[in-house]
């Protein structure tokens, strides 16, 4: 059974789970100029006055010392996590092409080594900006387009199934992985407002669902990821305005997010939702403003929409009784084709995460996902 399963004879505990185990110990009994350092798991308030007491060279070797925590901290700043998690990409790499030689693995555990290794080094090329990193089990990560720390409004991709840092971006269907989907979203909203200080976050900063098994039903993942993306939103900007567009189970985690966002969370779009785990926009608890869509030949529209034993989500966002603002989709195609270039989804997108509230194309034909929207900036 254990060889079935992938397991060799000694187990070996994966590198990422070793290398990340390894910072959090350092970090807990380290110190700075005899002070303490913050807990890995520290509020973001708590986390952004410390580094705010520090000079350049301290928060540098902090960075440097500690890759895998400061990388990671919501809170830090963007900068500085960039620089941490260069250097955490460049030691899980070493790591995992060590083990893609260990003759103790299996040839399954190898060559799943040596793909880490190229994907940590591609994540590690100049000019990407990563805001986090994990490689703890399949991995977490963000990265960052557009310039975080100036940006007016910032657009967060939470994405759904089979997110890893694996499929954190392809180079086939390219926009079905967070870093397409952040991509193209960044470069519509460049062309829809040139002038506005727009950034996109390719968010995969949770453990998702692996297919659309047990763990897809329920909202285990989901609580955990809401409580990853509370922080990650809580840490942003606060005088910039944030749009969640949150796709597939990704939609379950806004929708378990919703009543802990900060009000920088102005507006929040799910795309091909299996639900929110809500019965309705008014018992998600959230002030922002709640927009779904959904392509007609979606297979999600067959999924059942309740919650029943802790199975299933809820309400379907698009039903005219659960109260979200409809967006049209025009042109996409099933699943996963909302952030195709050309598609009215994506146009959309791109107006709503640059504030052109007045031009977007209602799934109705009319005006009803527009109204009592004000928008000083839309066009």
């Amino acid at each position: 059974m254990l060889a079935t399963t992938g397991w060799t004879a000694v187990h070996r505990p994966d590198a990422g789970s070793s290398l990340r185990a390894a910072a959090l110990s350092a970090w807990a009994a380290a110190r700075i100029e005899g002070r303490p350092l913050p807990p890995a798991d520290a509020p973001v308030r708590t986390v952004a006055r410390f580094f705010a007491g520090l000079d350049g060279a301290q928060r540098a070797r902090l960075a440097e010392g500690y890759p895998l925590v400061v990388g990671n901290l919501d809170g830090a700043p963007a900068a500085l996590r960039y620089r941490a998690n260069l250097r955490a990409l460049e030691q899980a790499a070493r790591a995992e092409e060590s083990r893609s030689r260990d003759v103790g693995l299996s040839p399954a555990d190898r060559s799943t080594a040596g793909r880490r290794a190229h994907r940590f080094e591609s994540l590690a090329q100049p000019g990407r900006q990563i805001l986090a990193f994990d490689p703890t089990g399949g991995g977490r990560v963000a990265e960052v387009f557009g310039d975080l720390e100036r940006a007016d409004r910032v657009s967060v991709i939470v994405p759904g199934v089979d997110t890893d840092v694996l499929t954190f971006e392809r180079s086939q269907r390219r926009l079905t992985a967070p870093v397409g989907m952040a991509q193209s979203l960044y470069e519509a909203e460049r062309a829809a407002a040139p002038a506005a200080r727009t950034a996109v976050i390719a968010w995969a900063g949770y453990t998702a669902p692996t297919g659309v098994g047990m763990d897809a039903a329920t909202g285990r993942m989901a609580m955990d990821g809401a409580v990853r993306l509370e922080s990650l939103a809580a840490a942003l900007p606060q005088d910039a305005s944030v749009a969640l567009f949150c796709h597939s189970y990704g939609s379950v985690v806004c929708g378990v997010a919703a009543h802990a966002l900060p009000n920088s969370v102005s507006d929040v779009v799910v795309a091909g939702s299996p639900g929110m785990r809500a019965g309705s926009v008014a018992e998600l608890g959230t002030s922002a403003r709640v927009w779904a869509t959904r392509d007609a030949g979606d297979w999600i529209a067959d999924v059942p929409h309740l919650e029943l034993g802790g199975l299933g989500h809820g309400a379907d966002p698009v039903s005219p009784g659960f109260g979200a603002r409809l967006l049209s989709a025009a042109g996409a195609r099933n699943h996963t084709g909302y952030f195709e270039p050309g598609t009215g989804s994506l146009d959309n997108f791109a107006k709503i995460g640059t504030g052109a509230f007045g031009s977007v194309v209602c799934a109705t034909g009319d005006d009803a996902c527009r109204r009592g929207i004000s928008w000083p900036d839309g066009e």
